[in-house]
């Protein structure tokens, strides 16, 4: 009995050994930078998940992305399920090769984003409207590049380290000659 308990223990310990890096996609394809897969139009669909796994909301973001000067802005308007509307625009600075940082006016101080290969992580603290009260989440976002126009986002929220849900999302890219290209279906 008191192996079985040892044996158990010993791979609990080990499974938390096997936190995913951004170090680990240095190499893979397709590469993604925020400023070339963002750039112009983009759409995305979304859902949260609380901890338990049930579906609590669904959305869908119209993304414009455009260079102004050092800095990338990101606008993002979202339309949630019930009808609220939510706007977020992100100002961000590539700072070297890998990282980058954001702000925006819900997110507290400054994004951390890591980038190699087709993986991106950003790490921020938020305030997250909840009825009427605002209360500070951390978000644990992973970006991943699929192809050319698709890409997967799949984010932790957190409060205090404890798990709060889940953000799932998928990223459809437009550009001139896909929307010349879908016009002529």
């Amino acid at each position: 009995m008191h192996r079985g308990a040892a044996l158990l223990l010993t791979v609990l310990l080990l499974g938390g050994c096997g936190t995913m890096k951004p170090e680990d996609f240095a190499g893979t394809e397709p590469k993604l930078t925020v400023e070339e897969y963002f750039a112009g139009k983009s759409r995305a669909w979304g859902i949260f998940q609380d901890r338990f796994g049930t579906l609590k909301r669904s959305f869908t973001v119209d993304i414009d992305g455009r260079q102004e000067g050092e800095e990338f802005v990101l606008t993002e308007d979202f339309v949630y399920d019930d009808g609220e509307t939510d706007r977020r625009v992100w100002r961000i600075r590539k700072l070297d090769e890998h990282r980058y940082e954001g702000r925006a006016d819900d997110v507290v101080g400054t994004a951390t984003g890591i980038a190699y290969g087709k993986a991106l992580n950003w790490q921020y603290d938020f305030d997250l409207k909840v009825g009427d009260r605002t209360i500070r989440v951390r978000f644990d976002d992973w970006m991943f590049r699929q192809d050319e126009k698709v890409m997967v986002n799949r984010a932790t929220v957190s409060k205090f380290g404890i798990e709060l849900g889940e953000v799932t999302l998928f990223f459809l890219r437009e550009n001139g000659k896909q929307s010349a290209a879908l016009a002529a279906e």
